[in-house]
């Protein structure tokens, strides 16, 4: 597979996203999300250490029950792809050599400078996460 052209850049959707800069063809591979594999218990404790240490927002991405990849501080550009209620892409656990990979494929045709998105797909709970892709079909909250 050959990864995509993409740029990050301002998003309206919240900060930082990640841009097409050549058009994508639906069902193609976009990127991997990497970062470092690591096991719940580590995700626990590094995301109060990134509360603590000022950093907004956090990079970690479930693979299975067992473990996360963590792409706060050693990731690629996937880190910066946010939610939509209506993704142009989604997210697919795959595995190559026996180590499980999460990545990015379009669910319909690109543009360029089309910013990129998928349903995040987080847990319902209590406490909500505002959703601000602002699409016709928004839900509201990430949770």
């Amino acid at each position: 597979f050959r990864k995509k052209r993409l740029r990050f850049g301002r998003s309206r959707i919240h900060e930082w996203g990640l841009f097409a800069m050549e058009p994508i063809a639906a069902d193609e591979m976009v990127i991997e999300y990497v970062g470092q594999n690591i096991r719940q218990v580590v995700a626990d404790m590094r995301e109060k250490r990134y509360a603590q240490e000022g950093i907004g927002s956090s990079y970690l991405f479930r693979v299975d029950h067992d473990t996360i990849i963590d792409a706060t501080k050693c990731g690629n550009l996937a880190r910066f792809i946010n939610h939509c209620c209506t993704p142009n892409c989604y997210a697919k656990v795959i595995t190559i050599e026996a180590q499980k990979k999460i990545v990015i494929y379009s669910k319909q045709a690109i543009g360029v400078n089309e910013e990129i998105t998928y349903d995040y797909k987080f847990p319902i709970e209590d406490t909500k996460i505002p959703c601000l892709c602002r699409t016709e079909s928004c839900r509201g909250t990430l949770n």
